[in-house]
């Protein structure tokens, strides 16, 4: 993890779907002159899978797997800043969603395998909003695909999350709401967040709608 004394090298957001998690990663990329990692997309498996074809699960996760093993791989020996809109365990926390015992004994060799082989962020910052406000924003978006996505599977998508980052210590954590922020349209919610960025942060620390910030 990064000493207090340093600023992250390597940024990672996380965040169940239409948290906002690629536009702030963006912004941030901008800001900090840092390289953007963007998460993989054009999986050939997912509209499928979203339509819940048999069989569409194991297909969807294990082409995401690999993709994001090759995305993350090289940037063991990069240089710079780096700021990704996702962290590769991203691809086990879906994986226990949807695949079967079966599938996740094989999908799971593969896994720790590629997990020894990439690099671990120094901060990742954990985008919330209540499922009222994803299903509002996935409404409002209409991406092809989303559409089939159920209320049912969006909130067990944020349980996961919600369990996940509860137990995690990989990395310094800073979690922040979305639901009552907005990074795109409002200029003085992103400069609260870039100054909280240029402050230490240990450990697990939270970023408040109104710009306070406590320890956790």
């Amino acid at each position: 993890m990064a000493k207090t004394s340093e600023k992250p090298r390597f940024i990672a957001l996380e965040g169940p779907i239409r948290v906002g998690k690629s536009s702030l990663a963006r912004m941030l990329a901008g800001n900090l002159e840092a390289q953007h990692i963007v998460e993989p997309e054009n999986n050939p498996f997912l509209d499928r899978f979203y339509g819940a074809e048999s069989g569409m699960a194991y297909a969807a996760q294990m082409w995401f797997l690999m993709e994001r093993y090759e995305q993350l791989k090289p940037l063991k020996n990069a240089k710079g800043t780096i700021v990704s809109d996702y962290i590769f365990e991203k691809d086990k926390l879906f994986a226990y969603v949807n695949l079967n015992d079966a599938e996740l004994a094989l999908y799971n060799r593969y896994y720790e395998m590629f997990r020894e082989q990439v690099p671990a962020p120094d901060l990742v910052i954990y985008l919330q909003a209540t499922p009222e406000v994803l299903k509002q924003r996935l409404k409002r978006k209409g991406a092809a695909g989303e559409r089939d996505i159920s209320d049912e599977y969006i909130e067990q998508i944020i349980a996961a999350y919600e369990h996940f980052f509860f137990h995690y210590s990989a990395s310094d954590l800073l979690v922040v709401s979305t639901s009552d922020i907005d990074f795109v349209n409002n200029p003085k919610d992103l400069q609260l967040l870039m100054k909280r960025l240029s402050e230490p942060i240990k450990g697990k620390q939270y970023f408040l709608p109104l710009g306070e910030n406590a320890a956790g």
